[in-house]
């Protein structure tokens, strides 16, 4: 089931982290993973990323795959160089207070998934 990210962002209360993204952007599924190199061989473009991971190379995963956006779980926050660098690839960076787990499990609630 695809959806809009802005009702992800509402249904999930996320926080926006880059004020300036697109939310009306498509989420075509999901991928939990804080492992760089699964996401990249293993996410699909459309996609929405958990991780707790908060570096810049998590913006050039998102924009190398073509990832909807980028959630990070466990309430982490990421610094202002990877926000400058998310807003300039148009990545939408969003945080959440909830544990990996339960997040991915909501997400898959609103009937995303990793196919």
């Amino acid at each position: 089931m695809d959806m809009r990210l802005q009702e992800v962002v509402e249904r999930l209360s996320l926080e926006l982290k880059t004020p300036d993204a697109d939310l009306n952007r498509e989420v075509k599924g999901g991928y939990a993973s804080d492992l760089l190199s699964d996401v990249m061989g293993n996410s699909r473009e459309g996609f929405l990323w958990v991780t707790i991971q908060v570096h810049l190379n998590i913006v050039a995963v998102a924009s190398l795959k073509g990832l909807s956006g980028i959630i990070l779980a466990n309430g982490r926050t990421p610094d202002e160089d990877t926000l400058r660098k998310a807003s300039t690839e148009d990545i939408p960076i969003l945080t959440s207070p909830l544990p990996v787990f339960e997040l991915v499990g909501r997400l898959y609630a609103l009937g995303l998934r990793c196919l």
